[in-house]
Formats: structure tokens, sequence, C-alpha cells
């Protein structure tokens, strides 16, 4: 089922107050203000010229985000089409051609190809709720870390997704019915 076209405002940074175009399917669920907001709070020391991975972009809203807060380049993963094409017209529309890079495909399969030839020290997994693909995708992910990294998640209800064995949660919040954290692999530093 598509979702009727909408619009997002980025929150912070070079853009903000700036509106996005949102396409996708019915699974299309973009962050929240409240939670980008606090999520990006987090980052703060961290965003300026870090390399992004939004993985499973959806409408963008995350790696915007970053980009628009002095990330130095983020990479945008989206399955589908009318999705990563509206994410492709908001770079453009921004000047951050330079900046980012869009690819319409599979997000898995983008992580194992990847492996080890990128790095990045943020990145961004909110995949559709139920759909089985963060529990698919937090093993494949370390192979793509950059050795000081933090990783976004997002998941519905109360109870924290089954992490695998080397990582742990930083932090976490509610939001509603959505709970995020900050993630990384056990072996980084803990500081947030």
């Amino acid at each position: 089922m598509k979702r009727r076209p909408g619009r997002l405002r980025i929150i912070g940074g070079a853009w903000r107050s700036r509106l996005i175009d949102v396409q996708g399917g019915a699974e299309l669920r973009p962050t929240p203000d409240r939670v980008r907001q606090t999520l990006f709070d987090w980052l703060a020391l961290r965003i300026e010229g870090a390399t992004a991975l939004d993985l499973f972009a959806g409408s963008g809203a995350l790696g915007l985000e970053a980009l628009s807060r002095g990330a130095a380049h983020v990479t945008f993963v989206e399955r589908e089409a009318g999705a990563a094409d509206a994410i492709r017209a908001a770079v453009a529309r921004f000047g951050a051609q330079d900046r980012a890079e869009v690819i319409h495909g599979d997000a898995l399969r983008f992580l194992q190809a990847l492996a080890g030839a990128r790095s990045f020290e943020l990145v961004f997994l909110d995949p559709p709720y139920g759909s089985g693909l963060l529990e698919a995708a937090l093993p494949l992910v370390p192979r793509v870390l950059a050795p000081e990294h933090r990783v976004y998640l997002e998941w519905p209800g109360q109870e924290a997704p089954a992490l695998p064995a080397g990582w742990s949660l930083l932090k976490t919040k509610r939001a509603g019915r959505v709970s995020y954290g900050l993630a990384t692999r056990s072996d980084q530093g803990a500081d947030p």
C-alpha cells in the first residue's frame, strides 16, 4: 500500500526548518522530531565531520539531519525507488550531492558487499517494525564500523531488541510507543 506523499521538517543545523518530501510505502514511519532532537543531542560532539550510514533510510530524515548538522558524508540505502528518489531530490535541493550517496537497493546485501571496503562512524538502523531486519542487520554492521562509532537503533515497545554478542546499549529512551537507543560494540569506548 502506497502512502500519500508528505513533508518533514529538518530540525537543526544549516537546513533547520527546511522541508523535505516524504515518499514510500505504508511501513514508512519517519523518526519523530523529538526523537531526532534527543538523538542529535546525544551525538552533538560526534557529528561534525563524521561519515554516516542511513541504512533502511526511508524518508532520509536521519541522514539529512546529520548532513544539516555537519556530517562530512552520508550514504543512504533504501529499497523503495520512490523513497530513494525523494532523498536524492532533497540532497540536490540542499546542494549536498558531493556529501551524499543514495543507493536504491537492499540494505543487507549492501552490508555484505561493502564488508571492510568502507567504514562509518555513525550508523542509523531503523528498519520497518516486525520485519526481522534489525536482527538480521546487527551481525553484519560491525563489518562497516569505524573504530570510534555509534549505532542508532529504534524499536517498537519497551523491550530492547536482543543484541548480538559484543554489543551494548549506551543510552535508551522512550517516546510514546517508540523506544530508541545508542549502541556500540562493547570493545569500543563507552563515552556517548
